[in-house]
């Protein structure tokens, strides 16, 4: 039995995303985004960069501390590991548009540390309108899914990354090739060193399919 209310309006960013496919205007918009309520302890919006002509799309999570202060993607740890990866991979950074499937970091403060947290399922769809303007906006040929959340952001079903590097998938016509998360060899031991080379791999194989 219910008390009669209706039920709560799902979080969604979609009236916030412009009719456009200017990477300027969207990045402009995505600022007052507030689709969910990750918004109110960050420093800002951080959206994706490069140009429409990027050969390859890579989407990873959401930004870290490093991204939220600075306003850019991928300029903390996780980005160094993925820079170096891309260069190992013989890949120019200005063949590829960088962005996340969350563009708000979601954390939780521990004296002055913010710790990272996982965005959960609402708040991945929430973003997900972004994502598919930046989808319409940029040209790639192909797009790399940077770990799960990214995954399921794209895919709209969880995938188990290990088991689904290699396989086939396709999203707005283009391949999508997953791999690794770059905080994934940070957190790893071991099996580091495994992790980095499966990222290089797997991007190199991403731009081989962009040169076909």
């Amino acid at each position: 039995m219910t008390d009669g209310s209706a039920p709560p309006t799902p979080m969604s960013a979609a009236e916030f995303v412009p009719d456009t496919l200017s990477l300027p205007d969207l990045a402009e918009a995505s600022l007052t985004c507030r689709g969910c309520p990750l918004f109110v302890d960050t420093t800002q919006t951080v959206f994706g960069e490069g140009t429409r002509t990027a050969a390859m799309m890579l989407v990873g999570e959401q930004p870290g501390d490093q991204e939220d202060r600075k306003g850019h993607v991928f300029v903390g740890p996780a980005g160094r590991v993925l820079w170096e990866c891309v260069e190992d991979a013989g890949i120019d950074r200005n063949d590829l548009y960088v962005t996340n499937a969350v563009k708000h970091f979601k954390h939780e403060t521990t004296g002055k540390r913010r710790l990272h947290k996982k965005p959960n399922t609402g708040e991945i769809e929430a973003c997900h309108p972004w994502i598919e303007a930046e989808l319409r906006a940029v040209h790639a040929t192909v797009i790399v899914a940077l770990g799960a959340t990214a995954a399921r952001s794209l895919l709209g079903r969880s995938v188990p990354i290990a088991a689904s590097r290699g396989a086939s998938f396709e999203v707005a016509g283009a391949p999508v090739v997953v791999t690794y998360h770059p905080s994934a060899v940070l957190r790893a031991d071991e099996a580091a060193r495994e992790m980095r080379a499966a990222i290089v791999d797997d991007l190199r194989a991403a731009s081989e399919l962009a040169r076909r």
